[in-house]
């Protein structure tokens, strides 16, 4: 599975890092779903009495939920232009179907036999809607994404709203079951549930196509607009998060059904400015790193260009480590412990990654999702900035 990986010759560095450091975020945010056998409370997340799980389950609410998501869509419809620029209009739109066909595929699998919460069907539908508004205008994409973020992000706030029953879950039941058939059935469907909660990054994906037309992530000429976005869009998330994030730690009282519905719609939408407030701090970041050549940065690069193979692993390691039919921890470990364990997960894939970056080896995923959707093509086209999931991969 498989094959030589020529060199990111002309790869723009700020989104490959920036995938890279986010799959730690996303691991963390993922984790916690895993955790079972406690009563769950606001955003369904468990109720923590210990101090140190408590101050995590803020910063986890408050810096990582609904964050770190929009950032990936946002690379994503950013690397669905890079792919246009090197092919013809009819290559590239056959490309991205097929491409965006197979995540869809991936994306059932890995959510039935793994992880019901899975993105990566999600981020196929997208990707086929991204590429269908290829042609239309940037002022027509970001209006549409405008627009679609207050519906979406007042769903999001309809299922995080909801109170527990009876301190049990509100949806992904199946991490509870620990009889593996009933498990796998209620994970098939689960995955078609899980889209729900993640409809507000369609906005971020078309303001990623937006950024990609004029190569924004390349700073030479964008550096005010950066610094503006990053320090705004930070500053919004953190903003926007961290009621949530008090309330789930319990040091608010948590709220009426409507004050919860607003604090998890205004979660939402600052979500969606994070992550574009990420991308812009992770392309500053990316220019001056560029210049020091850390093999700490190049390893995460690396990751980033192995994004979808990473994500995948982590899956497999959670489910062999946490769940009720395997290892059985997620009913033990508290949230401190559980982003412990996420974050040095991440960092043996970062270290496994880095393996395979020195001898020139392609991720797994990244090679079966490649052959699938350039079977029949003609020339490849050169390596870019597109990243793993949506342009060019590694």
């Amino acid at each position: 599975m498989s094959e030589p990986a020529p060199p990111p010759t002309g790869r723009a560095l700020a989104p490959d890092l920036g995938r890279g450091v986010m799959l730690a975020l996303i691991a963390v945010a993922n984790v916690m779903i895993y955790l079972v056998g406690r009563p769950y409370g606001y955003r369904q997340h468990i109720v923590e009495d210990g101090l140190a799980d408590r101050v995590v389950s803020t910063l986890v609410v408050a810096f990582v939920d609904g964050r770190a998501f929009p950032l990936f869509a946002f690379l994503f419809g950013y690397g669905i232009v890079q792919l246009t620029r090197h092919t013809d209009a009819g290559e590239s739109r056959r490309i991205l179907r097929r491409r965006n066909l197979g995540l869809i595929v991936i994306g059932a699998v890995h959510g039935v036999l793994l992880f019901s919460g899975d993105i990566l069907g999600w981020y196929g539908l997208v990707g086929l809607l991204v590429a269908a508004l290829l042609g239309r205008t940037d002022r027509t994409l970001l209006v549409l994404g405008a627009l679609w973020v207050v519906p979406a992000s007042a769903v999001v706030g309809l299922i995080y709203s909801q109170p527990s029953a009876d301190g049990g879950r509100g949806f992904l039941w199946s991490f509870e079951v620990a009889d593996p058939a009933l498990a796998l059935g209620l994970r098939a469907i689960e995955w078609t549930m899980a889209p729900f909660g993640l409809l507000p990054v369609v906005t971020a994906a078309l303001a990623g196509v937006v950024a990609a037309r004029h190569r924004v992530l390349e700073p030479r000429t964008h550096r005010r607009l950066l610094r503006r976005v990053a320090a705004g869009g930070i500053a919004l998330s953190v903003a926007g998060g961290l009621p949530s994030g008090l309330v789930v730690a319990g040091q608010l009282p948590v709220p009426d059904p409507g004050t919860a519905w607003l604090l998890a719609f205004v979660h939402s939408v600052t979500g969606v400015a994070g992550g574009l407030g990420l991308a812009a701090g992770f392309a500053l970041a990316a220019a001056r790193l560029a210049r020091v050549g850390s093999p700490v940065v190049m390893a995460l690069a690396a990751t980033g260009r192995r994004s979808l193979s990473a994500y995948l692993f982590q899956s497999v390691v959670f489910v062999a480590l946490l769940t009720l039919p395997f290892g059985g921890l997620g009913a033990h470990v508290g949230t401190a412990a559980a982003a412990g364990l996420a974050l040095a997960v991440w960092a043996v894939s970062v270290l496994g990654v880095a393996l395979l970056e020195r001898r020139s080896v392609r991720g797994p995923a990244e090679v079966l999702l490649r052959r699938w959707s350039r079977r029949g093509a003609g020339v490849e086209p050169r390596p870019t900035s597109g990243g793993d999931w949506s342009g060019v991969t590694r």
